[in-house]
């Protein structure tokens, strides 16, 4: 008798434990599964910021594409915990034409924010400012198109002054213009503080350093955080 007792105990203790287990196993699913969602749910709603531009974008001559500004810029908004994500289509040597031609490609994806740097190339090659003005309008327009809602943010370039003095000044004023005509943000010159300093550039004299990268990201951003919600 003492010995049916005792081996009923012990079938009750076991069945005992065996729920706690399925309990705590049920738990582990269901927090498995509330953290999936969770995630889930935060990538669809976060938005997206597509840099579109040359080799300025793209980071040429650095170590790493890390210390590219768009790369900076995500650095600061993942401080900031805003939900937004950079996305780099920067390409070397790029123009105007070039990006016409590529961006629908592009555009394929989902995009919140534009960021066009573009023109720096037709500007270094004495393309006509006429072409150069009429390809960013009609990605202005093609961007527009695909998104009614996408905010657009203009970024304004400079030449040195051995390009001529009309046609600096003409291709100076073709990105503000641009920017009111089109209802655009605009960064007024993408290389401030930058642009024709021999220790924040590359022995190119062109393209920023990983310092002078930093300087760029920072005017980039001195207008973008106003962009964003």
């Amino acid at each position: 008798m003492v010995s049916t007792l005792l081996k009923f105990r012990y079938f009750f203790v076991f069945c005992i434990l065996l729920s706690c287990s399925n309990t705590n196993s049920e738990l582990k699913k269901n927090k498995t599964y509330a953290n999936t969602s969770t995630e889930d749910t935060k990538a669809q709603n976060t938005k997206t910021i597509l840099f579109f531009g040359d080799s300025l974008t793209a980071g040429f001559g650095l170590d790493d594409s890390n210390e590219a500004f768009p790369a900076l810029i995500q650095n600061t908004i993942d401080s900031l915990q805003l939900n937004y994500s950079v996305i780099n289509s920067g390409l070397s040597g790029e123009t105007t034409a070039g990006g016409r031609s590529r961006l629908a490609w592009v555009l394929k994806q989902k995009v919140d924010v534009f960021v066009l740097e573009l023109g720096a190339n037709d500007g270094l090659r004495g393309i006509a400012l006429s072409e150069t003005r009429q390809n960013l309008q009609a990605m202005i327009t093609l961007v527009k198109t695909k998104n009614p809602n996408v905010k657009i943010v203009l970024a304004g370039m400079q030449l040195p002054p051995n390009m001529g003095q009309t046609y600096t000044t003409e291709f100076k004023s073709l990105f503000p213009e641009l920017a009111t005509q089109n209802h655009t943000y605009l960064i007024p010159f993408l290389l401030e503080n930058v642009g024709g300093i021999p220790k924040l550039n590359q022995a190119d004299g062109i393209h920023p350093t990983a310092e002078g990268q930093k300087i760029v990201a920072t005017n980039v951003w001195n207008v973008l955080k106003d962009v964003l919600d």
